[in-house]
């Protein structure tokens, strides 16, 4: 079954196309599961729309779901159309995220650390010039961010786990044991995490994931699924029979979809 679970649209601002155009391209390219998940507003905020280059507005996330489920409906007889949704990580607005998330019927919430410090991870000029130490701690600090997601059971994915390489490549080259025991902590979470094929789009030119990272995954016995993390429609399962293959060649035998929030396993 082919199937992308990490898609964005035009709501976001910094996406192209509208979902029916992330619909039509994954059927197209002879998908079975398309999954929309656009970013979650800043629900924290007293502002409605905090950073519209970012995020939807916190009054059109009805809008956004009802979307989703018509177009769910309109488009049964050709694909399967799962609602998701990519939350960023707030760890002191836990309560907040879980309220809201709770009154709508998500098929799957993708997790995601977009921030340490109040400072995004994309931004490329807040890496520059950092001494080895620092590397090493920034490092640890995101990934302290990605365990306690973990923790908190509010996702059924954790996405791009290591996507504080993609304006800085160096940071896969900073050594820690960080990474081995947040793997540890994701396995015994039984959260699932994604290989994410967009950061082949950014500096460090490679998957989310590592494929370092991705085998060291598989020995914990950390369970996968594929997103595209598309931002136009064109990049809908991006390399999606590469990944499959790859996950097969280190060991892995399925990977993960969800419907109503249930983990469904998929013969590679």
């Amino acid at each position: 079954m082919k199937f992308d679970l990490h898609t964005h649209h035009d709501r976001c601002g910094h996406a192209i196309g509208n979902l029916e155009d992330y619909i039509k391209t994954a059927i197209n390219y002879g998908l079975q599961v398309i999954g929309i998940s656009d970013h979650s507003p800043f629900f924290a905020s007293q502002e409605d729309h905090l950073k519209p280059w970012v995020a939807m507005a916190k009054s059109e996330f009805p809008n956004y779901v009802c979307e989703v489920l018509h177009l769910k409906e309109m488009y049964q007889d050709k694909i399967e159309v799962l609602l998701g949704v990519e939350s960023d990580f707030f760890p002191e607005y836990i309560d907040i995220y879980k309220n809201i998330f709770g009154k709508f019927p998500f098929d799957y919430i993708i997790g995601s650390v977009h921030r340490t410090g109040g400072i995004n991870i994309f931004n490329k000029q807040r890496w520059e010039g950092l001494k080895e130490s620092e590397y090493s701690r920034e490092k640890e600090i995101y990934y302290a961010l990605i365990q306690e997601s973990a923790k908190s059971k509010m996702f059924d994915i954790l996405g791009h786990i290591d996507a504080i390489k993609a304006r800085c490549p160096y940071f896969s080259q900073v050594k820690t044991d960080i990474v081995d025991e947040t793997l540890k902590i994701i396995a015994e979470c039984d959260v699932v995490i994604e290989v994410n094929t967009s950061g082949k789009t950014k500096d460090c030119g490679g998957w989310y994931p590592s494929d370092e990272i991705l085998e060291r995954a598989c020995f914990y016995g950390v369970k996968v699924t594929f997103g595209s993390d598309a931002h136009e429609p064109e990049r809908v399962a991006d390399d999606w029979e590469k990944v499959r293959t790859f996950l097969m060649e280190i060991g892995y035998k399925e990977w993960a979809i969800f419907r109503k929030r249930k983990r469904v396993l998929l013969s590679l």
